[in-house]
């Protein structure tokens, strides 16, 4: 496998900003692992971290290189620092650089596909936010998606004040109180997902059973199986830790590769 940190200029953010990518490389001489690449354009993971993360955390914290390496998947990584992936009300519009400007970058930098069976979406936290939210209001764009302890039932966790900072939460969203119902509220952007009729990604969702967003997790969970999504859910003890993700986001890749 070849990682690689990018530095690039966004017109969206107006600012350089980096992302991670893991690219296949087929060899046998890296110890410990076996490298698969037999792809002219390969299948992609996009890898979103969490709201204290950035884009070298999940190659630094957990072995996701060698996760992949047999896979022949490439994985992309950007940095979206603490913007919970929205086009923020004061600051800058990371949704847009997440959802149409990353894609066209990473795609002219290396040779990633853009059929709809050979991309996913995965993320931490903040990050399992960002990818049911960007597989939910653009579903032609992934196969599937996996939470992993995400903020899922964001006007629950804001209501309940598991995020602090409420200052910098309205630098995100403006006022917090107009959340629900709208684009930036999962629940709604599902059911709204449902009544169109178009063909919807796969979601894998799993928390810890002692994790603060355990609850926000489970409203979610009942949600989405309420309005009849194809969600595979999981739990069992694990708390919002990094040991508890590391053997997560192999279960996610598993359940990609073999539903």
């Amino acid at each position: 496998m070849a990682l690689i940190q990018c530095d690039f200029f966004s017109d969206v953010l107006g600012l350089s900003t980096s992302m991670n990518v893991i690219l296949p490389q087929a060899t046998n001489q890296q110890v410990g692992m076996k490298g698969k690449a037999d792809e002219d354009d390969h299948p992609v993971l996009w890898l979103l971290h969490g709201r204290s993360d950035d884009h070298t955390t999940w190659s630094r914290l957990t072995s996701i290189e060698r996760y992949v390496s047999e896979l022949g998947i490439a994985v992309v990584m950007p940095n979206a620092h603490r913007s919970f992936y929205a086009d923020m009300a004061n600051g800058h519009r990371y949704w847009t650089f997440l959802t149409e400007e990353l894609p066209q970058v990473a795609r002219s930098f290396f040779p990633l596909s853009v059929d709809r069976e050979k991309n996913f979406v995965a993320g931490l936290s903040m990050g399992g936010y960002g990818a049911f939210k960007w597989a939910l209001r653009k579903p032609e764009c992934f196969a599937a998606a996996a939470s992993l302890s995400g903020v899922l039932d964001l006007v629950l966790t804001l209501g309940d004040r598991t995020l602090d900072d409420t200052r910098e939460l309205e630098n995100i969203w403006g006022n917090l109180d107009l959340i629900k119902g709208s684009e930036d509220d999962l629940m709604t952007v599902a059911a709204n997902l449902v009544e169109t009729g178009r063909e919807m990604p796969r979601l894998y969702q799993c928390c810890g059973t002692g994790d603060f967003l355990y609850r926000s997790n489970i409203s979610f969970r009942d949600h989405a199986v309420g309005l009849g999504l194809d969600l595979t859910y999981e739990e069992g003890p694990g708390e919002h830790e990094w040991g508890y993700w590391d053997r997560m986001i192999q279960r996610a890749i598993t359940w990609f590769l073999d539903t």
